[in-house]
């Protein structure tokens, strides 16, 4: 691997152009590559960003000059590419949902792990200085003992978007966006030392007229936690999160951050009524997740501590229970 790391982007939709958007703020890589289906497609998409070069997912995975890739494509395709990456060789930094179902994102776990090689579902919220100082108040204790976490994410989607709304594309809020709020609550679990434990104690939700859920909710318990949890594509929740404990509450108004900027406050209420202002500098999330994949490339790592493997495996299986139920 050269100095810089050569990164492929595979997928030519929104969420790739707001990859490469961010990616001249990493540290360790740039862009390199660009495949799409469409090769013509690929083409134009790494000129409008300075790729050197374009072609088939088949023809950029072949090539010996890429290092790592950045899936951006319809959930349906993760485990399919992924596993193509990995058997390539290349390092994966791969958009959520890393597996539509349990079964394969095991898959593809098992896949990197026997390859030696990083994979990281990119929950972009994870990385930087602010998702750092949150661990680090959970784990601490700074908050006590952790009882419940409340978090939520939703928007009003234009149903236009063939992939939020068509089952064949896994479309429906919860692996779409419920994926987040689980993730969170995965995470805070983790920190706090109580992953040991994993239930949908209560759930409801609408499920559309083309057959996928719209709008859900549920409670769940991890290890003893109790998390609530709403997300919806069809109406604009709030993107805040609060963590209580028995010596205060966490409050968080933005915890998702945007594609551009991390996140860097939140509301220390502790049980004596005083409260601490907490803040961070912020980065670009995106550039941040891109530089945790090839960090663990360089140090030899499957990993990246942001965002562990049991966490990203514990929110599948979170999820699958969720939505069988609905």
């Amino acid at each position: 691997m050269s100095d810089t790391a050569r990164w492929a982007v595979l997928g030519a939709g929104g969420i790739s152009g707001d990859f490469l958007r961010a990616l001249p703020h990493a540290r360790l890589g740039a862009l390199h590559a660009v495949g799409a289906r469409d090769a013509a497609r690929a083409r134009a998409f790494a000129d409008e960003f300075g790729g050197a070069v374009a072609g088939t997912y088949e023809e950029i995975l072949g090539r010996d000059d890429v290092d790592a890739v950045y899936i951006g494509t319809v959930h349906t395709s993760h485990r399919e590419l992924a596993l193509a990456a990995l058997a390539a060789g290349k390092a994966v930094l791969c958009e959520k949902p890393l597996g539509i179902d349990v079964a394969e994102t095991e898959e593809i776990l098992a896949a990197a792990d026997a390859a030696g090689l990083p994979l990281v579902e990119a929950f972009k919220y994870r990385f930087g200085p602010f998702p750092d100082r949150v661990r680090e108040l959970v784990s601490s204790g700074a908050v006590g003992e952790i009882t419940e976490v409340e978090t939520a994410i939703g928007f009003a989607a234009d149903r236009g978007i063939r992939r939020l709304f068509d089952p064949a594309l896994a479309g429906g809020a919860l692996l779409d966006a419920g994926c987040y709020p689980v993730s969170l609550a995965v995470g805070v679990a983790a920190w706090a030392g109580r992953l040991d434990a994993l239930a949908v104690v209560s759930a409801d939700g609408v499920i559309g007229t083309t057959g996928v859920d719209e709008d859900a909710s549920a409670v769940l318990d991890l290890g003893g936690i109790r998390a609530r949890v709403s997300t919806s594509i069809t109406r604009t929740l709030p993107r805040a999160a609060t963590i209580r404990g028995t010596r205060g509450e966490l409050e968080i108004p933005n915890v998702w951050g945007s594609r551009v900027e991390s996140t860097a406050t939140a509301v220390l209420h502790r049980e004596d009524g005083t409260r601490e202002e907490i803040a961070t500098g912020t980065v670009s999330p995106m550039a941040a997740e891109a530089d945790a994949t090839i960090a663990a490339l360089r140090e030899g790592r499957t990993e990246a501590p942001e965002m562990p493997w049991r966490e990203t495996l514990a929110t599948a299986r979170l999820l699958a229970e969720w939505r069988s139920v609905l």
